[in-house]
């Protein structure tokens, strides 16, 4: 274990000092992100630096720890891997459509499934029982993928926000793979502090004011493979084990919904961008840049702390927990107004409860 340690520490280093390099591959290539309506960049950024964290971390898995991980399994996720960093290097240097972009993680998710063999196989309900997915394991195994990836993409808007809060939530999902999942395998946990350590060895480069943003090519990354890791542990859901990597992951998740939601009820396409998200919201508010992203780095470490609580919990105290969180987050998103103004019914709700108490009394 304490080779395992130092090796990580070796990860992020390598990491640390990768980024540079790819800093300049970024002007060479032309994948800069210029300033426009959309974005919060005065001057042109750099991108693509998901490469420093891709090259680090399979720097890491294939030599510095080569011997903790199974060959069939760490060959063809590394193929999947490298379908994802393309489909990244190639939206950040021209710009692939949603379809196109799309097409790229469903490729690499395809793999997952047939190649790597990761996937969800059957549920196990509370008094029904275990149920097998069958023919269902594969949509279910797909549209997973599909979407913790690209809620992770969704709220790289700010320097350092997906990369930190994507830190906090591996971070918890290794915590609870060891201690609490019965993962059969420790490598599992290994293999996602491997990409732990690449993410802390880019994230000072990344935090405000930023010298490299992680562009699509790290954003896609980082979804697909807290996807991955997250079936991991999903291979035979029970109600507790589906519900501890949403909530883990509850910030860019909780963005992704409303986001749907938000377009849904403005009756505009679900794939145009806005300037709406979590993010915009609270600098809007009056919140600095780095201000935004330490508060929803609160907010990431709220969720894990809260996920740590579900492996302690009876069924019905999952229960209660998932109602408390889910009504406290809907408290949290109206008051911001992440859905619009106009659009607060619980707390309209509270409020006219509280009217009634007062003329009772």
């Amino acid at each position: 274990m304490f080779n395992v340690i130092v090796y990580l520490f070796l990860t992020m280093i390598l990491s640390a000092i990768i980024t540079p390099f790819v800093i300049k591959l970024a002007y060479i290539l032309g994948a800069v992100d210029n300033p426009n309506a959309r974005r919060v960049n005065k001057k042109p950024m750099p991108t693509m630096g998901g490469l420093a964290i891709f090259i680090a971390f399979t720097f890491s898995t294939f030599v510095l720890l080569r011997n903790q991980f199974p060959s069939h399994e760490l060959f063809s996720v590394f193929l999947a891997e490298c379908i994802i960093i393309l489909t990244g290097i190639i939206d950040d240097i021209r710009e692939l459509s949603p379809k196109a972009k799309m097409a790229g993680i469903f490729a690499a998710a395809l793999v997952i499934y047939f190649l790597a063999g990761i996937r969800m196989n059957e549920v196990v309900l509370p008094i029904f029982g275990a149920f097998k997915l069958g023919w269902w394991s594969f949509p279910v195994t797909i549209i997973w993928i599909l979407a913790i990836t690209n809620a992770v993409n969704l709220i790289d808007g700010l320097d350092g926000l997906a990369t930190g809060v994507s830190i906090i939530a591996l971070f918890t999902m290794g915590v609870v793979g060891y201690f609490f999942l019965n993962i059969t395998n420790v490598y599992v946990s290994v293999w996602i502090f491997a990409l732990v350590a690449a993410l802390l060895g880019f994230l000072p480069h990344n935090f405000h004011p930023a010298s490299i943003f992680l562009g699509d090519t790290g954003a896609l990354f980082i979804g697909f493979m807290m996807a991955v890791f997250s079936l991991k542990g999903l291979k035979n859901v029970t109600f507790i084990s589906v519900l501890i990597p949403v909530i883990i992951m509850g910030v860019p998740i909780t963005d992704t919904v409303y986001a749907m939601l938000r377009r849904f009820l403005n009756k505009k396409p679900i794939t145009q961008a806005d300037k709406h998200h979590l993010h915009h919201r609270l600098m809007q508010l009056g919140l600095s840049h780095r201000q935004t992203v330490l508060v929803i780095y609160g907010l990431s470490l709220i969720f894990a702390f809260i996920s740590l609580l579900y492996p302690l919990s009876s069924l019905w105290g999952s229960v209660l927990l998932t109602i408390g969180v889910l009504l406290g987050l809907e408290l949290f998103v109206e008051s911001i107004g992440l859905l619009g103004d106009n659009r607060q019914p619980l707390l309209r709700a509270i409020q006219k409860m509280v009217k009634r108490l007062e003329k009772k009394e």
